[in-house]
């Protein structure tokens, strides 16, 4: 397996992967996620080209991407009155081909991405899992995670 920035050529398999990680939301919350593409072409390739926002990908031996890491750099003033300033690399996004499951492609990204934070000089990795994906929480305290907030609602209409 090889780890890469993803380039417009994986714009088909992002899209695919984005599908599949998008249709687990629809399924655990229909009131809140549609069956919808969550950027196109041209808002992924602007993505792709924002060194703030990398993209990893996992790929195998012929370069087909296998996963990919939609990440977003974060940092806080020097002047905020609350926080201390430190820069965080967050992972908006993290799916593994449902075909390639199974087979450590998300654990093996995850460290990737976590070497890499490291050697970018990041403080932490963050991440939002939506508690409707059981699956998704699991995996990430196997890898070392553990819950820093928690976000809470109450729905007002039926």
């Amino acid at each position: 397996m090889n780890f890469r920035r993803a380039n417009e050529k994986d714009i088909p398999q992002i899209h695919e992967l984005l599908r599949q990680v998008n249709l687990v939301h629809h399924i655990g919350r229909p009131d809140l996620f549609k069956k919808a593409n969550k950027y196109t072409d041209e808002e992924i390739a602007g993505i792709l080209k924002d060194d703030t926002r990398p993209i990893f990908a996992a790929a195998d031996d012929t370069d087909t991407m296998l996963g990919y890491a939609f990440c977003v750099h974060q940092e806080h003033p020097e002047d905020d009155n609350l926080l201390t300033p430190i820069k965080t690399l967050y992972i908006d996004d993290l799916c593994v081909d449902e075909n390639a499951r199974g087979q450590h492609v998300g654990k093996s990204l995850y460290e990737y991405v976590i070497n890499w934070a490291k050697e970018q000089g990041y403080y932490n990795v963050t991440l939002n899992v939506w508690t409707c994906n059981e699956s998704a929480m699991k995996f990430y305290e196997s890898v070392g995670m553990t819950p820093y907030k928690i976000g809470m609602e109450q729905i007002l209409s039926e």
